[in-house]
């Protein structure tokens, strides 16, 4: 039986802000014509609009919040209606400008090391109690943060020894079922890490990236810097800071260690400048 798959072409990638546009599109391996393609949200959930999808891509524009979710394919074809198996599924997150809560990171950075504890509390300028902390794992699809390793105390939750099974999407989501942006953390093997901000970066603010390595002072860290694969610039304190960002700062971003290794990659997400419009 053939296997649809499904692949996500946008940048950047899985994760969009409010009024962005992504197009996912739907092969088939080993067969290219005569297939028509329907679209699935949240596993069985058929996409009100899939015949949008005929031609084998699916565009959403523009996104909005409740655009967010894990998406699927199947293709079919013949007179008898014949269907492949159901794609690979593939998350979509949508990040608003504002939320009612944020998830807080501590340490507050997207990567971190294998055995390391990690903290994520939901915290909002009204009272965050009934809020919880949720996460997408290849593992264990849509989760609890406390199932597994996690421990819960109100609206935190505390992993005392991380693993590679701890990569993923966490989110706060309260009982009614509102949600905070989400924020990607990645565990790592790896000897060497970035340190980039837990959000995105708002235009014409400052950005410092750091490497560290494990085991050794962030500034006796020598590093070099890479954006979307190609070098920026090589620091011995291993620290790199953008004085003015910019939409063109937008990337994949990761640093390297002449001995230690280089790091994962992180998407770098830059926001529209704040507007503050006030009256006298």
């Amino acid at each position: 039986m053939s296997s649809a798959v499904a692949v996500l072409r946008s940048s950047p990638q899985s994760w969009l802000t409010e009024g962005d546009s992504v197009t996912l599109s739907c092969e088939v391996k080993g067969s290219s014509t005569g297939w028509t393609f329907s679209w699935y949200r949240d596993k069985d959930e058929l996409l009100s609009d899939s015949s949008r999808g005929a031609g084998g891509s699916y565009t959403l524009s523009p996104v909005a919040l409740n655009h967010t979710g894990v998406y699927a394919c199947r293709a079919m074809r013949g007179e008898t209606t014949y269907h492949t198996q159901y794609s690979d599924t593939q998350p979509l997150w949508i990040t608003g400008v504002s939320r009612p809560v944020s998830l807080k990171v501590s340490p507050s950075r997207v990567q971190h090391f294998s055995a390391d504890s990690l903290s994520l509390s939901c915290e909002g300028q009204s009272d965050s109690t009934g809020w919880r902390v949720r996460r997408y794992t290849h593992r264990e699809k849509v989760s609890d943060c406390s199932s597994g390793s996690g421990s819960v105390t109100g609206s935190t939750c505390s992993i005392s020894s991380l693993n590679t099974s701890h990569t993923g999407v966490y989110w706060c989501e309260s009982e009614s079922g509102e949600s905070s942006n989400p924020v990607n953390i990645t565990v790592t093997n790896n000897n060497v890490i970035l340190e980039s901000p837990v959000h995105p970066v708002t235009e014409r603010d400052p950005l410092t990236l750091r490497c560290l390595c494990h085991h050794t002072k962030a500034s006796d860290c020598i590093a070099e810097f890479y954006k979307d694969g190609l070098l920026l610039q090589t620091q011995t304190t291993g620290e790199m800071t953008i004085r003015t960002v910019s939409k063109s700062n937008e990337g994949l971003y990761h640093c390297k260690h002449p001995e230690k290794g280089e790091s994962p990659q992180n998407w770098i997400l830059v926001r529209g400048e704040k507007v503050i419009i006030s009256f006298v």
